[in-house]
């Protein structure tokens, strides 16, 4: 087994999902990751996801092919894909923390990101690997 953790983004067709869509594909995801010792967080804001599943390769590598067809969003882009020692979000199949976009704005290395309105669609990889940090060993770590 090779663990790794990939890093996406994507925009919801939707953009004003309510609250029953999203915890009805919250609901999905965690019983689909937990049966496929998948682990990650999701975190969605301003009609865009931006995800971490962790997990083998060999089930990450489909699981993000069949995501990235979900007719559900667009533009899905995959940010990071990578060896991982050990998992971050490994208590959670689907972490869901919810964080405002001022909280956002406060995470060192995207104040400027957020505040310009920029959304996680529009994220590189090191400012991807700087949003997983702030979430790694954050305070929201607690929201989860």
């Amino acid at each position: 087994m090779e663990l790794v953790h990939l890093i996406y983004t994507s925009a919801a067709k939707q953009e004003d999902l309510s609250p029953e869509e999203l915890e009805t594909i919250l609901h999905s995801s965690r019983v689909n990751n937990e049966k496929a010792d998948i682990t990650g967080i999701l975190l969605f804001q301003d009609g865009c996801f931006f995800q971490v599943l962790e997990g083998d390769r060999q089930t990450i590598e489909p699981l993000y092919r069949k995501i990235s067809f979900d007719r559900r969003h667009t533009n899905c882009m995959k940010l990071i894909i990578e060896p991982i020692e050990e998992r971050c979000f490994g208590q959670w199949s689907t972490g869901y923390p919810k964080i405002t976009k001022q909280q956002l704005s406060d995470i060192e290395g995207l104040n400027d990101f957020f505040t310009r309105g920029k959304s996680f669609s529009e994220l590189e990889e090191g400012r991807a690997r700087q949003l997983l940090a702030a979430f790694k060993d954050g305070k929201w770590r607690n929201n989860l």
